[in-house]
Parts: C-alpha cells; structure tokens; sequence
C-alpha cells in the first residue's frame, strides 16, 4: 500500500495541509475530490517524488507514471517516437517495438504511429499520453485531471479507454477530479479533501461493479453524498 502519513506543507505563509495522512490500496483506483487550491495535485507531486513534505512520511516508490491534464508530447517527435523516448531506458530493446504498438493499439490508434502531434485532435493526444502511461513499467499511476479540458463525447470515451487499459493490468493509481461523476465511474475509493489547510472529510468505498457505477439509485446516492459535503465545505 502507497500511502502519506502525517505529512504538512506550507508555501510561505499559505499553508496547504497540516498533519494529513491518506493512504492509497493497492491494486486499486483512489479518486480525490476537493476544492480548487486544496493541494491535491500537490500530494500527487509528493507520491511522485517531485515536491517533498516540510514533514511527515511519505511510503511511495520510484517507479510513477505521470498523466498530466495536457499531453505534454514533444512536437517534433511523433507519435511512436514521444512513446519511445520515455520506454527506451526502461523496456528492453527486443520488446520496445512491440509493446510501443500494443498499446497505441489499445487506444485505437495503431495507424497513427508515424503522425506528429500537431496533426492530431486534442483526444488523440490525450490518447497517446495514456498509451504511454501504462505502457511505462510503473508501480503507481498518478493522473492529474487528465480528461478535464476535453469535450463530453471525448471524456466520456476516454474514461473507458482507460478503464479497459486498466483492467488488463490493474496497478495502483490516484486520479485528482473535481468531477463527482467522474470520481464515481473511476475510483474504487473516493477521498473527500477539506479547504485548505486540508484535511481528509470523508473516503468513501465505491463497491458498484464499474457497469453499474454511472446508473441506477446506488450511483446517484453516492454522488448526492459527496456532492453535499463539497457543497457544505465551501468557505464564502
């Protein structure tokens, strides 16, 4: 289990969590919800070895792939080489070729491995982003909103593109939202962050199958719940 314990961070004056402790099953998706500014992606950064706690302890591992809200795929690569760049030091070079196309394969994008970024819609690159993701050998997968800036048609898709590439292989990963609905269809745990400084309100089980998560009276309870205590912790 991936978890940080009584961890604290403060940025000058501003303080961003003080004594907060969330763990992180394994083998399971973690959804964290909260206001905007709470420090979730911070605790994201923290897993990830990028920021480090002004205290507390931090139970993490090296190995982190990163899906972040925008591709961030170099523009004078294409697609099979911004795969590439991330795998060739991790995967041995026998295996490169092919893992690189299973996965572009998996996300419907198998013809456009020698397409470069800019000729491809803000979904595609999403979807190279997320084929690189899990084609990269990590224990931990930590996602930023990577859905948030896409339309509904595309998020809706690629939320089940990567529920598929999940399933297949099914690591830990910690996925930040501000979407309850989305929160709902991903995360087996759902955390609920306070302002800032945060604390931990609530986590819920999500037990619905993944069928089931986003219909029927069992969903809708859910989100009504959280969507209550997100409302009621707003400080105006």
């Amino acid at each position: 289990m991936f978890k940080v314990d009584r961890i604290a961070k403060s940025y000058g004056e501003l303080k961003v969590f003080q004594d907060l402790s969330l763990d992180f099953p394994t083998g399971a998706i973690t959804a964290i919800l909260g206001p905007s500014g709470c420090g979730k992606t911070t605790i994201l950064k923290i897993l990830a070895g990028i920021v480090k706690p002004d205290q507390g302890t931090v139970y993490s591992t090296s190995e982190v792939g990163f899906l972040f809200q925008e591709p961030r795929l170099l523009p004078w690569l294409d697609v099979y080489g911004n795969m590439a760049l991330v795998l060739e030091d991790k995967v041995p070079a026998a295996a490169l070729d092919g893992r690189i196309k299973y996965y572009l394969q998996a996300v419907g994008l198998a013809d456009y491995l020698r397409f470069f970024p800019r000729q491809l819609s803000g979904g595609m690159k999403q979807r190279v982003a997320m084929a690189r993701a899990f084609s990269y050998p990590a224990e931990l997968l930590l996602m930023d909103e990577p859905f948030k800036s896409l339309d509904l048609k595309t998020r809706y898709q690629l939320v089940s593109d990567f529920l598929g590439l999940w399933r297949q292989n099914p690591n830990t990963a910690v996925v930040v939202t501000h979407d309850v609905k989305e929160a709902l269809r991903l995360g087996d745990r759902i955390l609920v962050l306070s302002e800032k400084p945060a604390r931990l309100m609530e986590s819920f089980d999500n037990e619905l199958p993944f069928e089931s998560r986003m219909a029927g009276t069992e969903a809708f309870s859910l989100e009504q719940k959280i969507t209550g205590l997100l409302l009621g912790d707003r400080q105006d």
